[in-house]
């Protein structure tokens, strides 16, 4: 869904009609809105509630139970917090309970200290946060992407600061990038789905500012004839590694889509085997051929003790083209799973024979591959693009981190909500 006036306005409306909710919820309780009364009663129900907690904690100390000047202002707290005094808690309080140096910054502090130990532990047992980089799991699941444009394409709600709500809510963002000075054109590839790209001026030494490009704006070129002929990466108009540009050179316009965002559910494993069709998300410690320290996401196409193999377009497993779950189901026969959206291209071999590793990866039609009993095939939905356990083999057991369970940014976007 593209973002539109549409949107803004049902997001004022939205807003404006909780607003006027509060507001009436307030009215009738007798409390006009931002008025001194309701800051009145707010003060009242803090300093009573304060009252409340000092007397419930201390009470049953020697101190303030057996004579002396502390016992005798404890009960006056109590009587006044009886009847409702709230200058008179507020006052014994003080002395009670002195305020503490900084008391608003160790309170704060304390609000930190605990909700970081909440995360930290909701994210290592429960649901992790996950960013799609690449498009390997496409048309399922979207990675940094890009959608050239000329800026004369670039609407209302690509401009500052606009194009900041349209990217909260859709992950869109239009870019223009421009050479700031001459100097010439550099690229280094990231691990994000990017591309790092910087001009360069040798003789003054000065670099460009990072502008992060997807890694699909830039297309395989050859350049060179015969034994020097070799393959570079080009951007649409052309501009290669080191290209000389000149200031104020157009370099790309576009729309940079950010990948999905998706929780990983790390619990559910514990309750079930893994099976075919999971979208799991694995780590690549170990796994020879994968960048280390990393965490990709494929489908899980194999389990413990098949024997799998592609013909003809299908995955084949222990003889037979399984049809289930329901994506297994599209990918072979090469449907949509969502209107919006370009059938599946069923599956293929990777055809590199330089990959090739007998009874682990599946080079070319033919090739069987036998899982262990700790083992299991790896597969993104985008066959034709993805570097996965036909190239590698294999993804153990121990490396296995939970399953995908659901989109939760953008929540402008037809792939939002529970993933199969």
């Amino acid at each position: 869904m593209s973002f539109s006036s549409d949107f803004l306005f049902a997001a004022v409306t939205l807003f404006g009609v909780f607003f006027v909710l509060w507001c009436l919820w307030s009215l009738m309780w007798g409390t006009v809105p931002f008025s001194s009364k309701a800051r009145q009663k707010k003060e009242r129900k803090l300093v009573l509630g304060a009252a409340q907690t000092f007397i419930l904690s201390y009470e049953d100390l020697p101190a303030y139970r057996d004579g002396g000047e502390f016992a005798v202002r404890m009960n006056d707290l109590r009587a006044a917090y009886a009847a409702n005094d709230v200058a008179e808690c507020k006052s014994l309080l003080e002395y009670l309970d002195p305020p503490k140096s900084w008391a608003a910054g160790r309170e704060w502090l304390d609000i930190l200290v605990v909700s970081i130990s909440v995360a930290m532990a909701f994210r290592a047992y429960f649901y992790e946060p996950f960013n799609i980089p690449t498009g390997s799991m496409q048309p399922t699941l979207y990675g940094n992407h890009s959608i050239s444009c000329s800026p004369k394409e670039a609407d209302f709600f690509d401009k500052t600061p606009l194009k900041w709500l349209k990217w909260i809510a859709t992950g869109e963002m239009y870019e223009h990038f421009q050479a700031p000075f001459s100097g010439t054109l550099q690229f280094r590839p990231t691990n994000t789905g990017h591309y790092d790209m910087r001009v360069v001026n040798g003789l003054t030494g000065r670099t460009s500012k990072q502008m992060l490009v997807p890694t699909d704006v830039l297309h395989p070129h050859e350049t060179g004839d015969g034994p020097y002929r070799q393959q570079t990466f080009a951007l649409p108009n052309g501009l290669t590694h080191g290209s000389v540009v000149s200031a104020g050179q157009s370099l790309w316009s576009g729309k940079v889509v950010t990948g999905d965002f998706l929780f990983v559910n790390r619990w559910l494993w514990n309750f079930r085997h893994p099976r075919r069709g999971d979208v799991m998300i694995f780590s690549t410690t170990g796994i020879k051929g994968l960048q280390q320290g990393t965490h990709y996401i494929k489908r899980m196409t194999g389990t413990p003790g098949e024997t799998l193999t592609i013909k003809d377009g299908h995955l084949v497993v222990d003889g037979k083209v399984p049809m289930e779950p329901l994506r297994i189901r599209q990918i072979q026969n090469r449907e949509k799973w969502h209107e919006k959206e370009y059938p599946y291209a069923g599956y293929r071999p990777s055809e590199r024979a330089d990959y090739s590793m007998p009874g682990r990866t599946i080079a070319s039609e033919g090739d069987e591959v036998k899982l262990g009993p700790d083992e299991y095939y790896a597969c993104g939905d985008n066959s034709p693009s993805s570097y996965d356990s036909r190239y590698w083999g294999p993804v153990p057991a121990a490396n296995l981190r939970g399953i995908a369970g659901g989109v939760f940014w953008p929540v402008i976007n037809h792939r939002w909500g529970p993933i199969e």
